[in-house]
């Protein structure tokens, strides 16, 4: 890559950084690392998490002094708000996966420019597996580009992953058209998984945030998808609250009909 592309030093900075910190978590892995809980005993950390954040914590900043941070696992200030550039990250996003020993888990890097995702790396090493993303320059899963959605089949059910409490505010009947799908304990996975076409959509439960989101939400822009939220407003980032209501995940084109699915809101 070149270096003028846009963001391709950040990314490959972000690469490096999700390698080591991939190590770690492995280094950990199936090997009973040391968990607390936090949110009143609801959200599993393990020494994992904590370590990787330390590790992205000083690489990345290292590297980019002047950029903003956000992470699940560090204290939040109002200082990144001051930032263009921000890196959003979640350790260990599944750290309920990671602990009982399930693959399915990874290392979230995300950078934003003034509210926008614009690189994302997703590290999923029990999985075997690496997402990159930068604007302008393709989404790949283990250096395979992912193609662009080019829509559904009219006749072909749409596989959606819709959380129960999600589904329960649906209108009567609105799934029978879908084909619901397990969505999986890493939601930036989960997103991924509709970057890459393997789910047509992903309904978000809220109380999501932004640092599950960010990297992953890259792939969805390279790849002709869209997050959005209950009125079809597309996501922005680096927000004073970095916690977000219900969100959708799924190609322009299904958004309006799968959005319809759900009940108005109250005063509607």
């Amino acid at each position: 890559m070149q270096a003028t592309e846009p963001f391709a030093d950040d990314l490959a900075l972000m690469l490096e950084a999700s390698r080591l910190a991939a190590d770690i978590a492995m280094a950990h892995f199936r090997k009973d690392p040391e968990v607390w809980y936090k949110n009143e005993g609801r959200s599993p950390v393990s020494e994992a998490d904590i370590a990787i954040d330390r590790l992205l914590y000083a690489m990345l900043l290292g590297a980019r002094p002047d950029y903003g941070w956000l992470s699940e696992e560090l204290e939040d200030t109002d200082k990144r708000l001051s930032h263009s550039r921000v890196f959003i990250i979640d350790p260990i996003d599944g750290t309920r996966a990671y602990v009982s020993g399930r693959p399915d888990w990874c290392v979230s890097i995300g950078l934003v420019e003034d509210g926008k995702p614009v690189a994302g790396v997703l590290a999923a090493p029990a999985r075997g597996e690496v997402w990159h993303a930068r604007t302008g320059g393709g989404a790949f899963r283990n250096e395979v580009r992912l193609k662009p959605g080019d829509g559904q089949a009219a006749d072909t059910p749409l596989r959606v992953a819709v959380p129960d409490m999600v589904e329960a505010g649906m209108r009567p009947g609105a799934g029978a058209g879908l084909e619901k799908v397990p969505g999986g304990p890493s939601l930036a996975l989960r997103v991924a998984a509709v970057a890459r076409g393997s789910l047509d959509g992903v309904f978000i439960r809220p109380r999501s945030s932004e640092w599950d989101l960010a990297a992953a939400d890259v792939m969805l822009a390279e790849t002709g998808h869209i997050l959005v939220d209950a009125a079809g407003m597309r996501m922005a980032y680096n927000d004073p609250d970095p916690s977000r209501g219900l969100l959708l995940a799924a190609s322009h084109a299904q958004v309006p009909g799968l959005l319809a699915l759900l009940q108005p809101s109250d005063g509607h």
